[in-house]
């Protein structure tokens, strides 16, 4: 073994110069301390690597010295010896009770004592290398819990909560690991209405949330351009089916609310079964009936969606598999007939949010949790009752064109498959100053669009739509004409002026149809359901003005905007 520094503590000058013999001779350094107090005070200077010590001495014993020692060691490991006759268990005892490592009998004898002292040299060079292992793991797990951090504030803005303090949303994100596996996200739709989804992704922490980034970024980059959900969803879905590896998908629910039309789309995949509850108790089932999103290529994925009314009041209810699976500390898991339980003997809809998460909490109590938490609550409310800001539509440069002019056409090939709504807002996005009107733009575009394509290219009557079930054949007679459209067009020009504290845009669209007598029907009449029904009234009504031109198959409409203070 190596030459090592001993601290020699013994009353007895006989004593201690046969030990500093016999420990010269294995070659060692010895220094030598004839009471406790000065065995102390030469461990502090001399800072020896191992004490042999006296249990009886005069001034300080080597009970009172060994504690000492321990003390000034701190973490370092400095075995201690003591040299004792003693025989009787009780002062055995008290030897190792005051810190001592082992004790050696007199006489002593040197093969043993070396064979002691190489002993004690092994642990102190284990101990060494465990305290440098330590060192390096608290060094290391600073400096991943200092990425972590970095990490987590990307994540958080990346994959922020959007409008989930909207006052008609509960909700329940409670994650496992300092990043999330579950993803709950909430945004507005430029039409009114909301997207919602929530994600669980495999496992949980940072791997499971490196899916959820381009996860979120497609989902409020898309909402706020207008996309619809099922283009949403495909989007997202071949994101993560390129960039996951094998085994690792998300099972998700996705949420379209539209309050205006008091309806609900919902698309599920792999998550648990959800539940529309209605204000008179009424519990409708919706089971997922798609894979997770990841899993299948574009060609096999199915975007096909529940279609279902929401009065006032009406309550959907998303979760992760973690609610169900939540074990207690007897390994039972919370299951979905305890879930329904509570759901049956709730008296108050409005406390059946926190009688669920309650549950559950009491249920797992203090024992160790094995994946996220998430679960939601959505009501039908009034769209007057939400207030939103407009910072998702703010986003982007501060800068942008001011004076431009376009022209897009679609033809028929593109008007069967392609919503073109989304491309032209994104393309009136990029003036800043248009950016908190998208809402009401995308009304303009949207109505327009439809009475363009509906009325003029495909020649659908609004006459149908005189009963509802009229707009079931309206909406199939729709589909059936646009699945053969052989010819035909719908083109948008746009012009935009800048005013000094604002600017102008001009909207025209014209189709390929017949056109119609305009003279005839005031654009003001929201009475009229023989041609354009609500629509054009409702956009006579948000800009500044509308007029028709040429056969009636051109309209023009003039936007006026102001910067705000």
């Amino acid at each position: 073994m190596d030459q090592i520094k001993v601290l020699v503590a013994d009353d007895n000058e006989s004593d201690r110069m046969i030990l500093s013999t016999i420990l010269k001779k294995q070659g060692h350094q010895v220094v030598q301390a004839e009471n406790g107090q000065r065995a102390v005070e030469l461990f502090t200077s001399e800072q020896p690597h191992l004490v042999l010590m006296d249990a009886l001495m005069p001034e300080m014993d080597g009970f009172e010295a060994a504690r000492l020692i321990k003390c000034l060691a701190g973490e370092d490991l400095i075995p201690i010896i003591f040299l004792t006759s003693l025989r009787d268990a009780s002062s055995l005892a008290q030897c190792l009770d005051a810190g001592g490592d082992d004790f050696l009998s007199k006489p002593y004898n040197r093969v043993i004592l070396e064979a002691k002292i190489n002993a004690f040299q092994r642990m102190r060079q284990m101990h060494k290398t465990l305290q440098k292992q330590r060192d390096q793991i608290a060094a290391n797990n600073s400096y991943l819990l200092q990425e972590q951090r970095v990490a987590k504030a990307v994540f958080d803005n990346v994959a922020h909560s959007g409008c989930l303090d909207a006052p008609n949303i509960q909700h329940l994100l409670s994650p496992l690991a300092v990043f999330n596996g579950d993803v709950l996200l909430a945004a507005r739709k430029p039409s009114g209405g909301m997207h919602i989804l929530l994600g669980d992704f495999t496992g949980h922490g940072l791997p499971a949330a490196v899916g959820a980034m381009p996860l979120a970024e497609i989902f409020y980059g898309m909402t706020t351009k207008g996309f619809g959900m099922t283009d949403i969803l495909r989007e997202i879905n071949l994101k993560l089916k390129s960039i996951l590896p094998v085994g690792v998908f998300c099972c998700a629910g996705m949420v379209d609310l539209s309050f205006r039309k008091r309806s609900i789309s919902v698309w599920l995949g792999g998550v648990p079964n959800c539940y529309l509850i209605r204000t008179n108790g009424e519990r409708e089932v919706l089971s997922s009936n798609h894979l997770p999103v990841g899993v299948l290529g574009r060609r096999e994925f199915d975007d096909t969606c529940y279609e279902l009314t929401m009065e006032l009041g009406d309550r959907f209810y998303l979760w992760s598999d973690g609610i169900h699976e939540a074990r207690n500390e007897n390994n039972e898991m919370y299951g979905e007939d305890r879930l329904l339980s509570i759901i049956d003997a709730n008296e108050n809809q409005n406390m059946l949010f926190s009688e669920i998460r309650d549950d559950v909490t009491e249920h797992i109590q203090n024992s160790s949790r094995d994946d996220d938490i998430t679960m939601l609550e959505v009501m039908m409310v009034e769209e007057s009752a939400l207030s939103f800001e407009n910072a998702e539509f703010e986003a982007g440069a501060v800068s942008g064109p001011t004076d431009w002019s376009m022209k897009y056409r679609f033809g028929a090939v593109t008007l069967r498959d392609f919503n073109p709504l989304p491309l032209l807002l994104h393309l009136l996005m990029e003036v800043p100053g248009l950016r908190p009107h998208s809402g009401t733009l995308y009304t303009m575009l949207a109505e327009l669009f439809s009475n363009a394509l509906e009325h003029g290219v495909i020649g659908l009557s609004s006459r149908l739509k005189a009963s509802p079930e009229g707009f079931a054949s309206y909406y199939e007679e729709r589909q059936k004409r646009l699945a053969s459209l052989q010819e035909g067009f719908v083109e948008f020009e746009f012009v935009h002026t800048p005013l000094p504290d604002g600017g102008e845009l001009i909207i025209r669209v014209m189709d390929s149809g017949k056109g119609f007598n305009y003279q005839k029907h005031n654009t003001n009449d929201t009475g009229d359901e023989d041609f354009h029904g609500r629509g054009i009234p409702l956009v006579s009504s948000l800009c500044q003005n509308l007029r028709y031109v040429g056969c009636g198959n051109q309209v023009e409409a003039c936007f006026e905007w102001r910067r705000e203070a």
